[in-house]
C-alpha cells in the first residue's frame, strides 16, 4: 500500500451497512426489499392511467334515472288511479277529507251508509258538524272532519251553485281543503294535473328514492313538480301510493321483491345490491 494513503475505515454509526441493506442516506423511510421499488416509484404509465380516470358523479335527479324509475313504476302499476270508492266529485271530496289519518279501507267501509243517507250536498249542508259526528266517528278526528266536511258543504251550495269548483283556487277556499285534497279532486275527477298528491306514502318513497331532501308537503311537491313531467303527475302520485301500499312499507320495505331495488339507495333498505346513503330516509 502507498505510504501516507489509510484504508478508509467503516463509520461507527454504521452507515456502510445501512446501505447494504438498501437504507438511502437522508430518507426517512427505509425499504427493506431493494428488489420491490416503492410505489412512488411506479412506471409514469400507471399515474397516467390513475390521473385521466374519472368515475361519474352519481345524480338523483338525472333525467336517465327519473325516466327509469317512472318506466318501472309504469309497469308495476300501469292503470292504478285513486282507491277511495266514489261517484262525483263530492263525494271524492268528502272521501278525502275523511282519509286524513285513517286507511282508505276504512274510508270506504264508512261511506257507502254515509253517502245513502246525505245524497246531496245540500244535504250535507243542512247538517250540523254534530249532527254529522257519530257516522264519521270511526275514521278518527271524527269533530274536526265533521265540521271540515259541513263546512264545505255549506260553502259549495252557497258560493258555487251546489257544485264542486274544479281549479284549485276555489278549492283552497272551502274549509278543511288544502293542497293535497285539492289534487286528488282536480287530478282524479277532473283529470287536471296543477300539483302533484303527496301523502304520507309520497313523502316518504320521495325521499327514499332521493327526489326530494325536503319534509314539508308542500316544498316536496315542488322538488316533484321540478323533476316529475307534467303528464305524470296525476299518475305518479296514485303509482307511488300503491306502491307504499304494495312494498315500499314504511317498515322492513319488501327491496328484495322491489324493481326499483336497484335504483334506491335508502339507509332503511332491508335488502341492497347497491350503496346506500345515511341521507336518503
Amino acid at each position: 500500500m502507498p505510504r501516507g494513503i489509510t484504508p478508509r475505515q467503516p463509520s461507527r454509526a454504521g452507515r456502510q451497512d445501512r446501505v447494504a441493506r438498501g437504507i438511502v442516506p437522508g430518507t426517512k423511510k427505509s425499504n427493506s426489499n431493494p428488489k420491490l421499488p416503492k410505489k412512488s416509484l411506479r412506471p409514469s404509465a400507471d399515474r397516467s392511467v390513475r390521473a385521466t380516470r374519472t368515475d361519474k358523479v352519481y345524480n338523483p335527479l338525472a333525467p336517465e334515472r327519473i325516466a327509469e324509475i317512472l318506466k318501472c313504476l309504469d309497469q308495476l302499476y300501469p292503470d292504478v288511479t285513486c282507491a277511495l270508492t266514489h261517484s262525483s266529485a263530492w263525494e271524492l271530496l268528502v272521501a278525502t277529507i275523511l282519509s286524513a289519518q285513517s286507511t282508505d279501507v276504512n274510508v270506504n267501509r264508512v261511506t257507502p251508509e254515509l253517502f245513502r243517507k246525505y245524497p246531496t250536498v245540500e244535504a250535507f249542508a243542512a247538517l250540523t258538524p254534530e249532527q254529522l259526528e257519530p257516522d264519521v266517528r270511526s275514521t278518527g278526528f271524527f269533530r274536526n272532519k265533521s265540521k271540515s266536511v259541513v263546512g264545505a258543504a255549506k260553502k259549495i251550495v252557497s258560493d258555487f251553485g251546489g257544485e264542486v269548483p274544479d281549479n284549485m283556487q276555489d278549492l283552497l277556499t272551502l274549509p278543511g281543503v288544502a293542497r293535497k285534497t285539492a289534487n286528488v279532486v282536480l287530478g282524479t275527477w277532473f283529470k287536471k294535473a296543477d300539483g302533484v298528491v303527496v301523502d304520507t306514502h309520497v313523502h316518504r318513497i320521495s325521499r327514499r328514492l332521493e327526489l326530494t331532501k325536503e319534509n314539508d308537503p308542500q316544498k316536496i311537491e315542488q322538488d316533484l313538480m321540478k323533476v316529475i313531467p307534467r303528464d305524470k303527475w296525476i299518475l305518479f302520485s296514485h303509482q307511488i301510493i300503491w306502491h307504499g301500499r304494495k312494498l315500499c312499507y314504511a317498515r322492513k320495505p319488501k327491496c328484495v321483491d322491489c324493481p326499483l331495488e336497484n335504483l334506491c339507495h335508502a339507509a332503511d333498505k332491508t335488502w341492497s345490491t347497491v350503496d346506500v346513503h345515511k341521507n336518503a330516509i
